[in-house]
């Protein structure tokens, strides 16, 4: 019995012992069937992904395939767009709710989306089963919004890539047989990690396909557009070549038949021009058709009066038309063309027209036309404006060839009748060409003189400020080039003048002007800017240096001795440099007088140097300024003092006129003297102001002047040439003088001898209408070598009055001659001269010797 109980329990524990491996063996089998079942739906999605050639198709076959596993009727993926964060559907299948943009019209699907149970596995990246009970609790918490039909269950998995969240894969079921479990949601898992990547590679092949669609897009746009502008340089090598077969026509000697053959030929190379016809108005209103080409006849039109046809409305407009055959029946209809002339209209087949009015020397004197028959060939308005454009040549060469014709006509016929004269006739010819030559020759030699120095041949200023200007906006333009300016002033020129004469001063500046020249490139520009005063543009400099070495050859050059009258004589120079700059501040005039600036710098350093203008002269220019602005006041305010300093016999001692000098006392510069306040007024350009302020002092003073020194006294004044040079300017000097109380047969009005030379024809004018006043007119600082003594026999003037250098170089025989020379000229011509400077006794006897009884000096106010 106890054996039995034994063998019982022995049985029992046996049968359980394979109960339990049968229920590990089940297990097993479960889970090596799940992990078949999705290594199965892996590869399915894996072959899916292979297959697909869009993320639409792969959509689809990731549903097609999952239904086979799990009941997926209803099924979507949701994504997001990494760039913009928008959700959106790519793939949607329900059975019972429409897609979500149908649902809700007015919003978009990415915030409908995100405020549903898609939108909260969205973002909280975890895998969620739910069924109604768990959807209400989750409205219930805020976490969510209800959304659609009531399911059943709803199965969501997040797709992820690199640990983000990139889309939402999601299962429901409206059937509650219909169940999901662990299953379901491992497989869901399991596809969803598999699938982003497989998404992602898609995604990165369309966008692939796109940017390669874009970028041929793009070439091919670039080669339409490299194509096009192909297409128009080749017409427009067309259309050049086609003007210089023109040109080429026109000069040619070709027969007219010919001739309009040629330039048909022309014109078909650039349009069709199977209809072509030109015609032609004489003075009679008689309209001809020179050349005609038609598909429809072969015979030339018959020369016609002036009626309404097609051509005689272009004609009469003046104007290029394109005309359809629509616009030809309109015109018909309104009674512009054929009213008159019905016979003439022959347009019943035409499809398009073009007529353009031939032009010469501003008169229309024909038409060019072409047309089409045939509705395939369309001219455009581009056709009508190139057109228009080749017969504006096209006149032109008809015009030299009707000139060329007519021309051979009237030789033909004038041979035929004056054979006889033929001879007379060429030698006519031959001297009117000589006529021509020479006239082109003086035309050509008056443009060279406008620019040029009649004695060096140099350019002169008007050639040197347009050279200059230039140079000013070509380095505005490249930055990086530069230019330098040299300002020339010879030393000793007027003791040339003075010691040899004025021929041998030509030769001195002649010779300069070759030494200046062996100094400089072909490209500087060397002028001459009168008298004894040249300026030198450097172009394309390199830098400083290259000026100073310039500067330092023409010193070297100029202080080489100049033969002159047979004897050696040296001289020297004084060179103001300045550098151009990109300032737009910076003129011609600017650089100029900067120039200008640095040369009187050099002078006042003792000569035979050059200077480099810089910021210490613009400091010097700016107390300058300041100086002049106190002048400007001190006229305002009546400060300068006029002092009248007697003109005397000088045998007799007695005074003959009186000239009204000034001196003014500055606080800081102390007193100025009249010659320095001269200077400070031109400086300044208050020459007017200052003359005038002179003028009504020397007004005021007249009553008294009269009492002091009888009435018989005479009265010298010297003006700015300014007065001379503008309208405005002359009307002020005349009413001035006009409206004195001053008896203008006792005044004497005197201008600079050198400002007479630069500008005689405004200083004629003003010589005129003072002499028209009743004042006199002289010349003062007379004898700087600036005019010829046989000029004084055409000027209006009464008086010289000497410069005041001359009594201090009475030192040699020449020197004595000269003056005496100026003396007898005077003499000659019965005029009066004056000797200035007398200040010693020795020179008040040289001036007896040499005939000069009037005189101005310190000598003479001590004597008297």
């Amino acid at each position: 019995m106890i054996d039995k109980d034994v063998n019982d329990l022995k049985l029992t524990d046996n049968v359980e012992l394979l109960q339990r491996r049968v229920m590990r063996l089940r297990r097993l089998a479960a889970k090596y069937k799940r992990a078949e079942i999705i290594q199965n739906a892996l590869l399915g999605i894996s072959n899916i992904a292979t297959k697909a050639a869009s993320l639409d198709d792969f959509y689809i076959g990731v549903h097609q395939h999952l239904q086979r596993l799990i009941p997926a009727d209803n099924f979507f993926i949701a994504s997001q767009n990494p760039k913009t964060g928008m959700m959106s559907l790519p793939f949607f299948a329900d059975e019972k709710d429409p897609h979500p943009t149908e649902l809700y019209p007015d919003e978009e699907i990415s915030a409908i989306l995100k405020r549903g149970i898609t939108g909260y596995v969205f973002r909280t990246g975890q895998p969620l089963l739910c069924d109604d009970a768990g959807f209400d609790q989750l409205i219930a918490q805020g976490e969510i919004q209800g959304l659609g039909s009531p399911c059943h269950q709803w199965l969501g998995v997040p797709i992820k890539n690199q640990d983000m969240v990139s889309g939402v894969l999601v299962v429901q079921s409206y059937n509650e047989k219909i169940n999901y479990g662990e299953l379901e949601l491992e497989l869901m898992g399991f596809i969803s990690h598999h699938i982003s990547g497989v998404m992602e590679r898609l995604l990165h092949n369309e966008q692939l396909e796109l940017a390669i669609e874009e970028r041929t897009r793009e070439l091919s746009q670039a080669y339409n557009s490299l194509k096009s502008e192909v297409k128009e340089r080749v017409k427009a090598e067309n259309l050049q070549k086609s003007l210089f077969e023109i040109a080429d026509l026109s000069a040619s000697n070709v027969a007219q038949h010919d001739f309009y053959n040629r330039i048909h030929q022309i014109i078909s190379q650039l349009l069709p021009a199977q209809n072509c016809f030109i015609s032609f108005i004489d003075n009679n209103n008689t309209l001809s058709f020179p050349f005609y080409v038609s598909q429809v006849a072969s015979e030339y039109p018959a020369s016609r009066p002036m009626q309404d046809g097609l051509t005689e409305y272009i004609l009469q407009h003046k104007q290029p038309r394109l005309l359809s055959s629509e616009d030809i029946k309109t015109l018909i209809k309104h009674g512009d063309i054929y009213a008159q002339s019905p016979a003439l209209n022959k347009t019943e087949l035409m499809h398009q027209w073009i007529g353009i009015p031939l032009i010469i020397n501003g008169k229309v004197v024909g038409a060019l036309t072409i047309y089409s028959l045939d509705k395939k060939q369309n001219y455009q308005i581009k056709d009508l404006e190139l057109l228009t454009f080749v017969s504006q040549h096209i006149s032109n060469a008809i015009e030299r060839k009707h000139a060329v014709d007519s021309l051979k006509r009237s030789h033909e016929l004038l041979e035929e009748k004056v054979t006889a004269r033929t001879q007379a006739l060429a030698q006519m010819n031959i001297n009117l060409q000589e006529e021509v030559n020479q006239r082109r020759k003086i035309e050509a030699q008056l443009v060279h003189d406008a620019q040029h120095d009649g004695l060096t041949g140099l350019p002169n200023r008007n050639y040197l400020m347009e050279r200059l200007s230039q140079a000013l906006k070509h380095v505005r333009r490249h930055g990086l080039d530069q230019f330098a300016l040299l300002f020339i002033d010879l030393d000793r020129f007027k003791v040339i003048n003075d010691t040899f004469g004025h021929l041998e001063g030509d030769r001195f500046l002649i010779e300069t002007a070759k030494r200046l020249k062996s100094c400089i490139r072909e490209n500087d520009t060397l002028a001459r800017m009168g008298g004894d005063e040249f300026v030198i543009l450097l172009d394309t400099i390199h830098g400083t240096q290259d000026a100073v070495e310039v500067s330092e050859r023409i010193l070297h050059q100029i202080s080489q001795p100049y033969l002159l009258a047979n004897q050696d004589f040296v001289s020297g120079a004084s060179i103001g440099i300045a550098f151009s700059n990109t300032s737009q501040l910076e003129t011609s005039e600017s650089i100029l007088r900067d120039a200008d600036k640095a040369m009187y710098k050099a002078k006042s350093n003792g000569k035979g140097c050059y200077i480099i203008f810089d910021s210490k002269l613009s400091y010097q220019s700016e107390q300058q300024y300041d100086l002049d602005q106190q002048l400007k006041l001190a006229i305002s305010q009546q400060q300068i003092k006029i002092d009248y300093h007697p003109i005397y016999d000088i045998d007799q001692k007695k005074i003959l006129a009186i000239e009204p000098k000034t001196h003014w006392h500055h606080d800081k510069h102390g007193k100025w003297e009249h010659t320095k306040l001269l200077q400070l007024a031109n400086n300044s350009q208050l020459e007017l102001d200052f003359d005038d302020y002179i003028f009504k002092q020397l007004n005021q003073d007249y009553s008294k002047l009269k009492q002091e020194f009888g009435e018989e006294i005479q009265l010298y004044m010297s003006i700015s040439s300014q007065h001379v040079k503008h309208k405005y300017a002359l009307r002020n000097l005349k009413k001035t003088v006009k409206n004195s109380g001053i008896d203008l047969s006792k005044l004497t009005i005197f201008f600079n001898e050198k400002s007479l030379v630069k500008d005689t024809e405004n200083h004629l004018n003003a010589f005129d209408i003072i002499k028209q006043l009743g004042a006199n007119i002289g010349v003062d600082h007379f004898g700087t070598g600036y005019s010829s003594l046989s000029s004084l026999s055409f000027l209006p003037i009464s008086t010289l009055m000497l410069d005041n250098e001359i009594s201090k170089h009475l030192l040699n025989e020449n020197q004595l001659k000269l003056v005496k020379a100026y003396s007898l000229s005077a003499n000659a011509l019965d005029l009066k001269i004056v000797a200035t400077g007398i200040d010693t006794l020795q020179q008040r006897q040289q001036f007896l010797a040499l005939g000069y009884r009037i005189g101005q000096g310190r000598a003479l106010r001590q004597a008297h």
